[in-house]
């Protein structure tokens, strides 16, 4: 069993990394209370490490590359445990979410690196087997994130989901050191800094303008001129990576239907599947009464699904990665909208089970193949820099959505509080329902009625736009993803041994 200490040192870091993405659901009421925080800062609490994670996906595979794929693993585990211990000890938001955003840079340095660790720690069948492992790991952890945060929230207190990574990355640091071997740098290999920051600007600017519109209004000047920056950034990556001889994203790649067509999904992918359980989390605590594990638990169907069924279709399932990848992200919006159904006055959280446990499916058929099947659509040496564009697309949707998803949320909760100020239903997004009622004096009895329906409905509405984002994910596999002429299967082993340039971004 000693072969398989590698893929030990590696799944910990992965695990740890992704489960970070969603453990902060169910503590979102806990840090509201302990913070005296805002409905915009507990959206930057999730998406200050979204972001990091996502923008900087691409740029540090490319350092990854200059330095060694076993250094950058060991610096981000590093940098993970600092800002974990520092995000634990935060006195307030604004230390929270800069350590969030530390946190997001020592998780990308980690998941940056994934593909290249394995390619060199496994061959043959050895590496199938462990990138079928790690895919069915990567598949569960997102959903048992806020299973494992409402055990340590109710347990212990909200600051030890941060605490708990700092064991978990010593673990991983000894492992690593004793059973990965080292590699070598490469000098050749250029950093794309101006794409890195143009690319950062946009996604950065982009969210902060939904999050600023949910929480003020979309008439405000500042909602148009960060729009207006994000676009400038965009545009200024497009012209920089077109002209640079070392670019992090070869643009050349969109012109491949079926690369797309994955880009495209996976943005969606993220979106559609675990962006409104945030909402959900927040309902089932602060309207419902549920405790923090209670909270936690509802979504285990998800998390027990998509571990199940990932851990057999990387396996049963790769021979045909279209078909596969566009059924699964159609499950998940199915599920989302059978949520929107289920859901209704008077529900608690047996009526998202059903929805859950569809969405664990196409979770666990989608994401052993993502990875694979967008390597296997661009040309060989560009397969690392696919997968690592598919990662980001991923995680940047992650983030996306929980700002989008945050303004239907309250929108919809406004709508169905006639006559009341616009920052009861942003207080009620953001878990602010027992102060509220405790304020309310003789009129409890009709706000917490009056909170109900709301709540609802803004549930209703966020799941309702992450199915509709599922099901036309789905619609888009299957329109543009193809199968490649010449391409090599899309197996597990389509990772290369030697990786073209930010093949460490590989999932």
């Amino acid at each position: 069993m000693r072969k398989w200490l590698p893929l030990t040192a590696i799944c910990l870091g992965t695990f740890m990394l992704l489960i970070d993405v969603t453990i902060v659901n169910v503590a979102l009421p806990s840090m509201a209370g302990s913070l005296h925080t805002s409905f915009g800062s507990l959206q930057w609490v999730i998406d200050a490490y979204a972001l990091a994670l996502a923008a900087l996906l691409l740029g540090i595979g490319s350092v990854a590359d200059l330095v060694g794929h076993r250094r950058s693993y060991l610096i981000g585990l590093l940098v993970f445990a600092g800002s974990s211990l520092v995000c634990g000890l935060a006195p307030n938001a604004g230390v929270l979410v800069a350590a969030r955003a530390v946190q997001g840079v020592g998780g990308a340095a980690m998941f940056a690196t994934t593909a290249a660790l394995l390619n060199s720690s496994y061959q043959g069948r050895d590496r199938g087997t462990a990138f079928g492992f790690w895919g069915a790991v990567s598949g569960a952890a997102a959903a048992i994130g806020p299973i494992l945060g409402g055990v340590l929230v109710q347990g212990i207190s909200w600051r030890w989901i941060f605490f708990v990574n700092i064991p978990v990355c010593a673990v991983a640091i000894v492992m690593t050191l004793r059973n990965i071997s080292s590699d070598h740098e490469r000098p050749d290999t250029k950093v794309d800094l101006p794409g890195t920051v143009t690319f950062t600007a946009a996604a950065g600017c982009l969210t902060y303008a939904l999050i600023y519109a949910s929480e003020h209004s979309w008439s405000s000047g500042a909602v148009y001129v960060l729009l207006v920056l994000a676009v400038i950034s965009a545009v200024a990556f497009v012209v920089i990576e077109t002209r640079s001889d070392h670019a992090m994203l070869d643009l050349g790649l969109f012109r491949s239907k079926s690369f797309v067509g994955l880009i495209a999904a996976a943005l969606l992918f993220n979106f559609a599947a675990f962006s409104a359980l945030t909402y959900s989390s927040i309902w089932l605590q602060t309207v419902i009464g549920l405790s923090p594990i209670k909270a936690g638990l509802s979504s285990l169907p998800l998390a027990g699904v998509a571990f199940v069924t990932a851990a057999t279709a990387g396996r049963v399932l790769h021979g045909k990665p279209g078909p596969v990848i566009g059924t699964g992200i159609t499950l998940i919006g199915v599920g989302g909208l059978l949520v929107n159904l289920l859901v209704h006055h008077g529900s608690s959280w047996p009526a998202l089970v059903p929805g859950y446990a569809l969405i664990g499916i196409g979770v666990g058929m989608a994401i052993p193949v993502l990875t694979a099947a967008t390597m296997a659509s661009v040309p060989v040496q560009r397969g690392g820099m696919a997968a690592g564009a598919i990662n980001t697309a991923r995680q940047l949707g992650y983030g996306i959505g929980i700002a989008v998803l945050g303004t239907v949320f309250a929108s919809r909760a406004a709508h169905s509080l006639p006559g009341a100020p616009a920052s009861v239903a942003h207080d009620l997004a953001g878990g602010q329902a027992p102060r509220l009622l405790a304020q309310a004096g003789p009129n409890r009895a009709a706000l917490d009625a009056a909170l109900h329906r709301a709540s609802i409905s803004g549930i209703d509405g966020a799941w309702l736009v992450a199915g509709i984002s599922g099901v036309l994910a789905g619609l888009l596999v299957w329109a543009l993803v193809r199968p490649q002429p010449n391409a090599p299967a899309p197996e597990w082993s389509a990772a290369r041994t030697e990786p073209a340039p930010a093949a460490a971004a590989a999932e």
